[in-house]
């Protein structure tokens, strides 16, 4: 029996279910069918239909993700994930004056404030911490408390103090531990700091002793940002313990394997200084297939400045497959020439260990010194350190903003950020008022971009890449502006800034040392027991 008149008819039928279903055509009339089902010769029967459907299915899915997050922003001008969306729309305000009046909103410490924050909070609680004002708490931010921020002055910043040890004993009579030791601990998510010290001041141990830990700040919550602070100890300063963070501009000074665990973190424009004169040793990633998790881990280091005194380690593996990767990184004469420390690997070469440098400069980096390091680490191509420099390393175009700064209120939703990359760059960028963003990017000697944006609905970006090359764009009056400019030639530093809400200013020049490398005694001196 024939049904093909009955399998017409559902055809038919499913067809005009689907138009029903689709949002209206944009660019031609919803009953021209003609033209939807290709009528007509040649061999594009079909297309019109075809280009229709795919043109609205478009539409569609663009219209559901600019409807569905209320909040502009995200570094790579992607739209911000819903919660967080929800949260910078909902800010509350807390001051923190240890001399003040406490009310719902003030509170003379910061463990008063975090107790007052909800659980399973929703909202942006912004803690404004008085400048120049040292409070002496341990600090915990528990798992339900989300989106706290804590903001000073960069120029006169707060600084949060304890002086724990792995050593010390609790309540119950027994050592804290490492973990225990911690000034201050964030367990919670989208976790923001800005211009602020994380210092544990405990006696400065020797390098190895045991119980000497003293962390400063634990980071255990996931999309943490921390801009222009100081973190500030001796052994284990940083522990970057688990999750997605990003430190921008920051000062981490310590001895022994002081930014460890297994974050997935990039380090921008970063100074990292060792404090003692023996040796000391900079990470200990813990990159490994045997902790859930951490084999996505990582810590990249991008425009940073290594300095100090004693004799430097870049790293070394505290998991089987650690990673750690120095790109545009100014290195000083204390760095090694090895570089990195298997530590109690048995056979680094071949167990995942993945360190890696890339065009790093500076006395400790030179040709000489470079050509010793330790066989299994790796001298990075361009393609290779690609996933490591950007900000997406992070997945942190939905996530990372600009703080606001310290005094500032609930307005408007502005967006700064910058890119670069080599040496002897200058990008910046500048963003204030409602939903304005502004992004710059440099690449190459000498090379500079800068943008900015004002008002309304605003966007500048400028880009820079190329000897000798400066390009900058800028835009402000009324609302939907948009400002670009773009040039093209070759490596760098960075400089951004931002104002208004949601905005920091971070500034940051680096540039190759002239300096001549410091010959080094052909010794490699072992790194300090754990």
């Amino acid at each position: 029996m024939d049904h093909r008149p009955n399998f017409t008819i559902a055809v038919i039928g499913l067809l005009l279910a689907t138009i029903s279903c689709l949002p209206s055509p944009t660019s031609q009339s919803f009953f021209d069918f003609g033209s939807l089902l290709g009528s007509g010769s040649g061999s594009g029967s079909g297309a019109g239909f075809g280009k229709w459907v795919v043109l609205n299915q478009e539409e569609y899915v663009e219209k559901k993700a600019l409807y569905s997050m209320k909040a502009a922003g995200g570094i790579g001008g992607k739209t911000v994930d819903a919660s967080l969306s929800e949260a910078e729309e909902s800010k509350i305000i807390y001051t923190i004056d240890p001399k003040g009046k406490e009310t719902t909103t003030t509170f003379t410490t910061i463990t008063a404030a975090i107790a007052a924050v909800p659980e399973g909070n929703k909202k942006r609680v912004v803690m404004e911490l008085t400048p120049g004002v040292e409070y002496r708490e341990k600090v915990f931010i528990n798992i339900s408390k989300p989106f706290v921020s804590f903001v000073s002055d960069p120029m006169k910043p707060a600084v949060i103090a304890w002086n724990d040890t792995a050593a010390t004993n609790g309540k119950d009579g027994k050592p804290f531990g490492t973990v225990g030791s911690t000034t201050v601990a964030v367990e919670s998510d989208y976790f923001v700091a800005s211009g602020v010290v994380f210092k544990n001041d405990a006696p400065l141990a020797k390098p190895g002793a045991k119980g000497g830990q003293a962390v400063a700040l634990r980071l255990f919550g996931t999309k943490a940002a921390l801009y222009n602070c100081t973190i500030d100890g001796g052994q284990d300063t940083l522990y970057d313990h688990k999750g997605l963070h990003y430190f921008k501009d920051c000062i981490i000074k310590g001895s022994v394997d002081f930014i460890f665990g297994f974050g997935r973190s990039l380090y921008e424009g970063c100074t990292i200084i060792s404090v003692v004169k023996e040796v000391s040793v900079l990470t200990a990633q813990q990159r490994t297939k045997s902790i859930e998790g951490a084999i996505d881990s990582g810590f990249s280091f991008k425009n940073c400045s290594i300095k100090g005194e004693g004799q430097i380690y870049l790293g070394r593996a505290w998991g089987d497959s650690s990673r750690v990767i120095y790109s545009y990184t100014e290195m000083g004469k204390e760095v090694v020439p090895v570089g990195w420390d298997g530590w109690n690997i048995a056979k680094p070469e071949s167990s995942g260990i993945y360190y890696g440098e890339f065009k790093c400069f500076g006395p400790g980096a030179d040709a000489v010194n470079h050509a010793k390091r330790v066989g299994w680490a790796l001298d990075l191509t361009e393609e290779q350190v690609k996933p490591f420099i950007g900000t997406h390393y992070v997945f942190g175009d939905s996530w990372i903003l600009p703080p606001p700064k310290s005094g500032e209120k609930a307005g408007s939703t502005a967006t700064a950020s910058s890119n670069s990359t080599g040496t002897n760059t200058t990008t910046s960028s500048s963003a204030a008022g409602p939903t304005a963003e502004a992004s710059s990017s440099a690449e190459g000697p000498t090379a500079a971009a800068s943008s900015s944006a004002t008002g309304s609905n605003k966007t500048a970006s400028s880009s820079a890449a190329g000897p000798t090359t400066a390009v900058s764009s800028g835009d402000a009056g009324s609302t939907n502006k948009t400002a670009s400019s773009s040039t093209t030639g070759s490596t760098a530093t960075a400089s951004s800034s931002a104002a208004g809400y949601n905005t920091t200013t971070a500034n940051k020049t680096t540039s190759s040392s002239a300096a001549e490398a410091t010959t080094k005694t052909s010794s490699t001196p072992a790194t300090p027991a754990r």
